[in-house]
């Protein structure tokens, strides 16, 4: 549920931009449209709106049930914000396009400065009250994630500008739209199979020495009774 949360805007871009044609024959929304356009700069610039929305909606609805800000959302609001705005007002889509790079690699940035900074990785700081890890593991999630982030958004980037470049433009934004909904999420959910498999092995190690752990007071406790 958490990962659809997250994708919410990402879900709603997917939706309006095939559904534009409806919104702006059949809601207010045609009246800000200028008609002259293409109809998949039409699309993008419904779609562009609607993420912003979703975005500031996303945001609320986490602070109502939690009364805190998560920053991946701010962040992702703000860089929707303002390239999403700029998309809007000249319609252009290349700026709405920078936008899952941009955030990307912000995040790689982030998660690579914070070995550096501090005395403990980024990950550690997420999940540390929750699950005990070696520091050499701690380590390698935090790098992992790094990878993760920088490859996400040079895919994207590559899809967006440099994939099928003969293309007609409405045909490369229809395979951005695309990937930005499926490939982003099948990259994501695949990454978090692959951590989760390799937490796995260090997690059931450290239970079962919790276990060990208990048992053997359980047995103390009974020898001195």
């Amino acid at each position: 549920m958490k990962l659809l949360f997250d994708f919410f805007p990402i879900i709603l871009f997917f939706v309006s931009y095939y559904q534009a044609s409806f919104l702006i024959d059949n809601t207010f929304i045609g009246q800000l449209i200028d008609p002259a356009k293409p109809d998949f700069i039409a699309a993008t610039i419904v779609a562009t709106g609607m993420a912003i929305l979703a975005s500031f909606i996303q945001v609320g609805v986490h602070w109502f049930k939690t009364h805190k800000f998560e920053r991946m959302h701010i962040f992702s609001l703000v860089l929707i914000t303002v390239l999403g705005s700029i998309t809007i007002f000249f319609g252009n889509p290349a700026f709405i396009q920078w936008k899952p790079t941009v955030l990307n690699w912000l995040f790689a940035g982030v998660f690579l400065g914070s070995m550096h900074v501090g005395e403990r990785p980024i990950i550690q700081r997420m999940m540390g009250e929750h699950i005990e890890l070696p520091e050499k593991v701690w380590s390698t999630l935090n790098l992992s994630w790094v990878t993760f982030f920088f490859i996400s958004g040079a895919a994207n980037l590559y899809v967006a500008f440099y994939y099928n470049v003969g293309a007609t433009p409405e045909a490369r934004m229809d395979t951005w739209v695309n990937f930005k909904l499926f490939g982003l999420m099948g990259l994501t959910i695949g990454f978090v199979i692959l951590q989760a498999l390799y937490l796995s092995r260090h997690i059931s190690e450290d239970d079962l020495k919790g276990k060990d752990d208990d048992t053997k007071d359980l047995d103390d406790n009974g020898d001195k009774a």
